[in-house]
């Protein structure tokens, strides 16, 4: 069997991580581990997921000495895995019953070095409200391909030795981690596609990709920057064609906030 290494990077998510770990425990594929390490988190964190996992060996528990943010946290969870795919959970997050198993076969039967499917967006309580339209199969062979639509999202794994050959995820990355590797291994091979849904993202206001959208723009732009770098081409054009000038955006401000006075002053006065 091909084992499948589960990797966790928590930061303040106990209150979720219940159900992602009923998750994992629901997988019809049973050759897994889950590496899950914890930087620093400031709530009941540590005490819910090791009352959880104490008794499951498959289960290995890390902390960080202090926090050191999203980057270092996952490249620690990939060093620290034995399985030879890999594939991040979050753990405010579920995969569904199948999603190992859909996985580790996608892998078997071609020379993929990611294979990522679809999701269900969901709301706080992992209601689901909408499946994600944005995916698709991408061409990875495109030395332009920069996921910037985010057609990679989840759930993904990848072959360890894959990773290997990269640089491996940037410590120094605060967000847009997954979209930093997406784009590394995407310069050793092909990505696969699975259309069914395994992935469920809870959408919450304290979710790091929620959070501060601007700050995860400008992670993304890094990562795009940087892999260009590595390919030896240039975004510029790319760059100018999606970035809106301050001068730009605050003449749109204007002219959003007088349409809506005149609005209003219609709905006021009739006119």
């Amino acid at each position: 069997m091909t084992m499948f290494s589960i990797l966790v990077a928590n930061y303040n998510n106990g209150s979720y991580f219940p159900e992602c770990y009923e998750s994992i425990m629901a997988q019809t594929w049973q050759d897994w581990e889950v590496v899950i390490v914890d930087d620093g988190s400031t709530d009941d964190s540590v005490n819910i997921i090791k009352q959880l996992v104490a008794d499951d060996p498959r289960f290995r528990y890390y902390e960080n000495e202090h926090n050191h943010g999203c980057g270092y946290t996952k490249h620690r969870c990939v060093s620290l895995a034995n399985g030879a795919l890999c594939g991040f959970l979050d753990p405010d997050d579920v995969i569904e019953p199948m999603a190992l198993e859909r996985m580790v076969a996608a892998h078997q039967q071609g020379d993929h070095v990611l294979v990522y499917s679809n999701c269900m967006l969901c709301d706080d309580q992992l209601k689901p409200y909408n499946v994600y339209t944005r995916a698709r199969q991408v061409d990875t062979a495109d030395p332009r391909f920069f996921n910037l639509d985010y057609a990679v999202l989840a759930f993904c794994s990848f072959k360890r030795e894959a990773y290997a050959a990269t640089a491996g995820i940037d410590p120094y990355m605060q967000r847009a981690v997954d979209q930093d590797l997406y784009l590394k291994l995407a310069e050793q091979g092909a990505f696969l596609f699975i259309t069914d849904v395994l992935y469920r993202y809870r959408m919450h206001r304290t979710g790091i990709s929620v959070s501060n959208e601007d700050r995860a723009q400008y992670w993304h732009w890094v990562a795009i920057i940087t892999a260009a770098k590595r390919r030896n081409i240039a975004v510029d054009d790319l760059f100018l064609s999606r970035y809106v000038r301050r001068q730009e955006f605050e003449q749109l401000k204007k002219s959003v906030a007088n349409s809506r006075v005149l609005k209003i002053k219609k709905i006021l006065f009739g006119r």
